[in-house]
């Protein structure tokens, strides 16, 4: 097992990597000293795989839990589905010192982790993710919320977990296109962070796919890493944190503007990290050819890197991106790459270089 610690001073949490982790749920939970009343949130997909197993692992170990099963995807994460989780966490009268594991992927983690931050002006919260793109990104560094109508995210709050235990097992479970768009992500802190770790994936990228425990487990724990150093620098996103949305932009976007469930999470994150980039070679300095090598590791790992725009997908594209959260006094700001391992936050774009760069999309 591989520890990852997260460094922020009282809300400090380690993040636990290895195989057969599940059914110590309730033995690390203990180790916490939390309350003996608990939920586990999950989704439909997730549930029927592995409740069973930490329903009774919390048992065994004192606890008293309640399963709470949401509908699966995007469209779930919702303020409807958050109120119907209060409602039972009521009924089930947990209080102050109890906790709520998110059990699942990234909806269900941003869904579980906003109803602990709420309810009762907070209560702890265990990330259980089962999900490549979870266990690397979504469940580590305390981002949680829901969707409106108009865009990503723009309801939630920044709540850390008590622990986050990632199963590897969990990964044999999913589908190739789930584990693909998890990929988009690990690809991510490639670009941002570290060159090394880019390259190490463009050789190691087929024992990925094959899920090697030992690659997996490296790999996992690197992407763990540098998200865990960034949100050490700057936990509320107020300046280092925001180059973790290279991509995003322009993907959560794409999310939105063709509805939730169209393309998954890491699917569009890679068409925007690659739009990302030719906007970085048209005013970053990007050589083109680390362009070209984001493109072609994307496009290795399985997930699109081309997106065909109509003039009124174009239109509702960039309206999706003007409520994004990094707009600023109405202007998109960009991360964009000086080359691979190295990127700034809060750049301007030109609103013609951004519509030059989704015609040619």
């Amino acid at each position: 097992m591989r520890i990852v610690p997260v460094r922020l001073g009282e809300r400090s949490y380690a993040i636990k990597i290895g195989a057969g982790l599940l059914p110590r749920l309730g033995a690390e939970c203990a180790r916490l000293k939390l309350g003996r009343r608990s939920a586990i949130i999950t989704d439909a997909s997730v549930g029927p795989l592995f409740a069973t197993t930490a329903h009774e692992s919390l048992i065994a170990a004192g606890f008293e839990p309640l399963l709470i099963t949401i509908p699966a995807g995007e469209k779930a994460k919702n303020l409807k589905v958050v109120q119907s989780c209060y409602d039972q966490l009521a009924a089930h009268r947990l209080e102050r010192k109890s906790f709520v594991v998110a059990m699942g992927g990234g909806v269900v983690g941003d869904l579980a982790g906003f109803v602990a931050a709420t309810y009762l002006r907070g209560i702890p919260f265990v990330q259980v993710p089962t999900t490549l793109l979870s266990q690397v990104d979504s469940s580590v560094g305390g981002k949680v919320g829901v969707n409106l109508a108009a865009g990503k995210n723009l309801v939630g709050a920044f709540y850390q977990p008590k622990l986050v235990l990632c199963d590897l097992d969990a990964l044999k479970t999913l589908p190739s296109r789930q584990f693909a768009s998890g990929l988009a992500e690990v690809v991510k802190y490639g670009i941002i962070y570290d060159a090394r770790f880019f390259a190490r994936l463009e050789r190691d990228l087929p024992k990925l796919i094959k899920l090697e425990p030992q690659a997996l487990t490296a790999v996992i724990a690197r992407c763990c890493e540098i998200k865990a150093q960034v949100v050490g620098q700057d936990e509320t996103e107020g300046g280092l944190r925001a180059i973790l949305n290279f991509g995003h932009t322009i993907g959560h976007a794409i999310e939105n503007s063709f509805g939730y469930g169209k393309y998954l999470h890491g699917e569009a994150i890679a068409i925007g990290q690659v739009l990302a980039a030719q906007l970085s070679v048209a005013g970053h300095g990007l050589p083109v050819a680390e362009a070209i090598r984001i493109e072609q590791l994307l496009a290795r790992a399985g997930l699109p890197v081309r997106i065909r725009l109509s003039a009124t997908q174009r239109k509702k594209l960039l309206a999706a991106m003007l409520l994004d959260k990094k707009v600023s006094a109405g202007e998109v700001k960009f991360v964009l790459a000086k080359s691979i391992g190295t990127v700034d936050f809060g750049c301007r774009v030109p609103q013609a270089a951004i519509e030059q760069t989704l015609m040619n999309a």
